[in-house]
């Protein structure tokens, strides 16, 4: 019996130290595990890198899309059988240019709603996995390992696919850009054709005032526009219900920036819209800046000097045609 109860003595003590020597081993392993999340919700997944996405889609759903053509130059016979170097979009067919344009406006806006649908996911797909880490104990931790770095995998594939939608795309259409007529039997020129965006115009809000009959309206571009940019405004006079005056408003294109509008009516408030105009490779807009400016009631009021009227003729001046 003291034999029996002396090898069970042995045996217990052999046992505990392989126990506490398995359970430091689990313990590293949580740590280790649970460290590399966390390191993935503080760096690729932190609230202030998603926040920087967010602003970034939502500055991407102001702008301006357009087609680019590569090559913007071909070559192909003129009626006399010679060839000629001629810009694509004086050869195109205009149908066929419809139809792409229609398919970057789609691929345009599946690229934004997928963009917006990517960065839910990651702010659900962190809080979930933060939530998780923080709450669950180290046997269930480990036990569910393999769904836990699966869920960090996804989530880094989702994170590496909005970063590569943020920026516009190549278009992959079968039509014809170039009409038969101006190939003149000859195989249809290799173009490859993709999107690019531009920032939209925002009103200068120091800049843009009013005086008595005219306001001066001033917005931010980009940094290298250039000086034939053309720009639509619309401008329309504020009414209340209580008002029983018709509305008024106007919409002109003008390629100066500041610009004067002239002839409103004194102490009287105006809504201004400013927006780029359209043109042949326009694809997608849907967002426009706004202002509200105040005529003033007396010209004593007014704190800016009057412009010349060669200035005035300068920044009134309607756009012409190119």
């Amino acid at each position: 019996m003291a034999k029996v109860l002396h090898e069970n003595e042995t045996s217990s003590d052999s046992t505990a130290p392989r126990e506490e020597q398995d359970d430091n081993a689990s313990m590293e392993k949580y740590l280790r595990n649970k460290n590399l999340v966390l390191d993935f919700l503080s760096s690729d997944l932190n609230p202030h890198h998603l926040q920087y996405h967010w602003n970034k889609v939502q500055f991407l759903k102001k702008c301006y899309f357009y087609l680019k053509f590569q090559p913007r130059h071909v070559c192909v016979r003129d009626q006399n059988n010679m060839m000629i170097f001629a810009d694509i979009l004086q050869i195109a067919n205009p149908c066929q240019l419809q139809k792409i344009k229609k398919v970057g406006k789609k691929q345009t806006e599946i690229q934004l709603a997928l963009l917006t649908e990517l960065l839910e996911q990651l702010e659900r797909g962190r809080e979930e996995l933060s939530h998780y880490v923080q709450i669950c104990d180290v046997e269930t931790f480990l036990s569910q390992w393999d769904l836990n770095i699966k869920r960090v995998l996804k989530l880094s594939m989702f994170l590496n696919k909005l970063i590569a939608l943020e920026e516009p795309r190549k278009l992959h259409v079968k039509h014809s850009l170039v009409s038969q007529i101006h190939l003149g039997g000859a195989l249809h020129p290799p173009i490859s054709f993709s999107l690019y965006t531009k920032k939209p115009p925002i009103f200068d809000r120091i800049e843009s005032f009013a005086c008595q009959t005219w306001v001066q309206l001033k917005w931010f571009t980009e940094s290298q526009e250039s000086h034939l940019e053309r720009w639509q405004l619309e401008i329309k006079l504020v009414t209340d219900d209580s008002q029983t005056e018709p509305g008024y408003g106007r919409t002109q294109e003008v390629i100066s920036n500041p610009c004067i509008i002239d002839h409103l009516q004194p102490g009287r408030l105006y809504e201004f819209k400013v927006r780029r105009s359209d043109t042949h490779t326009l694809v997608y807009s849907q967002w426009h800046d706004c202002i509200v400016l105040k005529t003033k009631s007396h010209p004593v009021e007014d704190t800016k000097e009057a412009p010349s009227r060669s200035l005035m003729r300068r920044l009134t001046r309607p756009a012409v045609s190119l």
